[in-house]
């Protein structure tokens, strides 16, 4: 059988923290994303040609992965986190560039179309979308503020040329929940909220802006369940 979807070249692999690596992925014809949108990536790990091996259902494993990138001109990028045990990601981790997997996408309608500030919350995870989005920002003259909470944190480098750029970047401890209220009441009003993460993080943003007398309504709330 065919893998669905459109084969993509990985130009690139690298680690951008703790079990954390960035794909940078061929960028094929008419693919118009926005950041803050997500992408299906199917592929057979293994020492697998796709396309000249005949590949059985049950070999294809896929994951949804946001995109981690400003734009997509010739390549974009996702961050995946690494599961030693999972199915997909070890085999990510380990590509050199030149394979090829298969996406189909974008998906997703929390979008940033470069028109305003912005306020990015992320927790785990979220740090990709997060950063490209604020980056984003930056290119367009707009002011951006991430508020990040991990104990192991990824993209610090682009975390801190952000921060030299004139971001406020707020960085917190996995758990720290009083942090990370005390950040949204003082951020929560600088730019259009964006918020990635799992469920309990994203709960607490939206209870948060509530609390402090906004409505978690208007905030754009990626929930990765």
């Amino acid at each position: 059988m065919a893998i669905e979807g459109t084969p993509v070249t990985v130009e690139s692999s690298r680690e951008v923290g703790p079990d954390t690596v960035a794909l940078e992925l061929e960028t094929p014809a008419e693919f118009d994303a926005l950041p803050g949108q997500f992408v299906l990536l199917r592929a057979v790990p293994g020492d697998v040609d796709p396309e000249e091996t005949e590949i059985d259902e049950d070999d294809v494993v896929m994951r949804h992965y946001t995109l981690s990138s400003p734009g997509v001109e010739d390549t974009f990028e996702i961050t995946v986190g690494v599961d030693p045990e999972g199915e997909l990601s070890p085999w990510l981790a380990d590509l050199e560039g030149g394979e090829t997997v298969h996406i189909e996408g974008p998906f997703g309608a929390i979008t940033y179309e470069r028109d305003d500030d912005v306020v990015a919350v992320a927790g785990g995870p979220g740090v990709g979308p997060a950063v490209a989005i604020a980056e984003a920002a930056h290119e367009s003259g707009h002011d951006a503020v991430v508020v990040y909470r991990d104990d192991t944190p990824a993209h610090e480098e682009r975390l801190e040329a952000l921060e030299e750029a004139g971001a406020d970047v707020v960085l917190l401890e996995a758990g720290d929940d009083e942090g990370l209220i005390e950040a949204i009441e003082t951020y929560r009003e600088d730019g259009q909220v964006y918020a990635f993460g799992f469920d309990d993080f994203v709960t607490t943003v939206a209870d948060a802006i509530d609390d402090a007398g906004g409505d978690a309504d208007e905030a754009l709330i990626e929930n990765f369940g």
